[in-house]
């Protein structure tokens, strides 16, 4: 199995028009009624054959089953072959018994500390969060070991802040067709642009006192595996 399937292959695939890409992988959402709903469609794709060689990341809620498909690999997280056979394993079964897919509730949260020095801050979060450093990118990221909670990345700052520390700040990962909607409602909350030349990988906002957050897609990605990483 290798981490080597471009997105734009992977999103313009048979069978998984229903799946976006964002930086967990390969994602869907099918909506459900009941917690009951829910834990019925998780058991069904548990029973998919073959599923265990390769089994996806599950969130069940009373509203809705997210199914998540990466290939983790020390030479870097991206998209496999694999994840898009699974995927389609799942969207048949997800369909097949009635659920409907919602791409627009697909996201997932990154966490960006930044500091001057990232090699310095690194064990602090690491020992407060209980996470462990992700085997493609051990000198940046930190990973949750039970698959749970938001990553962290963590920027070097070629500018520490006046004072000369560090700041955090979010990237909300969503399918690129949802991004500018996102952006529109920020900004009518009272947000401003920060920038935006790294469009439509990213755009950085602000509130009113200055707290940042990326809404960040695979836009400009697309040639590429799937990253985990930064924003």
């Amino acid at each position: 199995m290798s981490a080597d399937l471009p997105i734009k292959e992977f999103l313009a695939a048979e069978g998984v028009e229903n799946w976006r890409v964002i930086s967990d992988g390969a994602c869907a959402f099918y909506a459900t009624t009941s917690f009951a709903d829910a834990s019925r469609l998780a058991s069904a794709i548990s029973a998919i054959d073959g599923i265990e060689a390769h089994p996806p990341s599950v969130d069940i809620r009373p509203d809705g089953v997210t199914v998540r498909f990466l290939t983790k690999e020390a030479d870097g997280y991206g998209l496999s072959q694999t994840d898009l056979d699974q995927a389609r394993k799942v969207e048949q079964v997800a369909t097949g018994m009635g659920f409907t897919a919602d791409p627009a509730a697909i996201q997932s949260l990154l966490v960006i500390p930044g500091a001057p020095d990232r090699a310095a801050i690194m064990p602090f979060w690491r020992a407060i969060l209980g996470y462990e450093p992700r085997i493609d990118s051990p000198e940046e990221d930190l990973a949750d070991p039970h698959n749970r909670d938001a990553a962290f990345w963590f920027e070097q700052m070629d500018e520490p802040r006046a004072d000369g520390g560090g700041a955090i700040h979010l990237a909300v990962w969503v399918p690129r067709e949802q991004a500018q909607a996102r952006i529109d409602a920020a900004l009518a909350a009272g947000g401003r642009m920060v920038r935006d030349e790294f469009a439509p990988s990213w755009w950085t906002l602000a509130d009113q006192f200055g707290n940042e957050a990326d809404i960040a897609t695979v836009g400009g990605r697309e040639a590429e595996p799937s990253e985990s990483e930064g924003a």
